[in-house]
């Protein structure tokens, strides 16, 4: 699958495009699978010519395949990062299956999980956590607004921290998709952050707990103290899993410094 972009949305790719020396922006393999033989293989950024255009290519049979002009989008700003994280969940999320918004939020992320995982046999679960209440109650009354009694029986939210999620699933629980919002909560308190102490131990549970198949999705907001640290936490955590058991990329915009960054931790079957 190719997706094209002329070169006025590329994003400050110069040395492809020019003599001059600037960061493109950022579609990191962290497998570090050359050979491009893996789930989602290689991703490649190429100028055709100096004036000419860039192309983002991904393999047919990754779960990103057909979301090129999306993923292409949100480089250029014009897309929102939990947009396209949750395309890319729909593409690994079943009907019936178990996942965790580990940061619960506003809701939006809980409520397009259930949307996901919600069937009429009510075997999915959604688990939901947030270290502040304000947030619970915000994505508890966005539930009520949205969804039916019944769907909503399909969410449990606990006021707990993300590194506490295995003590919130019943024993031998095995889950899907594991997502993060790493920053503050939107509208909320600037000085609550997501730190990268409990981060970090969050994702080794998420990374036991995940079923061969499942996803562990991240947005990781930078525009704010303690951002940036958190980010070099997780692409340290990432670059240290497995390229037998793991296909690992993160998108971002090396000229627009302050945007999310996606990280998709893609565990293989």
């Amino acid at each position: 699958m190719l997706a094209v972009v002329p070169r006025r949305l590329s994003w400050g790719l110069p040395h492809l495009l020019s003599t001059q020396k600037q960061k493109p922006p950022t579609f990191r393999n962290f497998s570090g699978n050359s050979a491009g033989n893996g789930w989602l293989g290689k991703f490649e950024l190429n100028a055709a010519t100096s004036n000419d255009l860039v192309s983002v290519s991904v393999p047919k049979h990754s779960p990103l395949s057909g979301l090129e002009d999306l993923l292409l989008s949100f480089i250029s700003g014009k897309k929102k990062a939990t947009e396209v994280a949750h395309s890319v969940w729909k593409r690994v999320v079943q009907k019936g299956d178990t996942v965790i918004d580990a940061t619960c939020g506003n809701g939006h992320d809980t409520l397009a999980m259930l949307k996901m995982v919600a069937d009429e046999s009510g075997k999915g679960s959604v688990y939901g956590m947030d270290i502040q209440e304000v947030a619970l109650q915000k994505t508890s009354s966005l539930l009520e607004e949205s969804v039916s009694p019944k769907e909503k029986e399909l969410v449990k939210l606990f006021s707990k921290c993300h590194s506490k999620m295995r003590e919130v699933l019943l024993q031998d629980t095995c889950v899907r998709l594991v997502a993060f919002n790493l920053g503050y909560l939107p509208g909320g308190d600037k000085t609550i952050i997501t730190e990268s102490g409990t981060t970090l131990k969050a994702l080794e549970v998420a990374k036991d707990i995940l079923l061969p198949g499942g996803l562990i999705s991240l947005v990781v907001y930078v525009g704010h103290p303690g951002g940036w640290e958190e980010l070099q936490m997780v692409q340290h955590f990432v670059s240290k899993l497995s390229v037998e058991k793991w296909i690992c990329c993160e998108y971002q915009s090396s000229n627009r410094s302050w945007s999310p960054v996606l990280v998709f931790l893609f565990k293989r079957c």
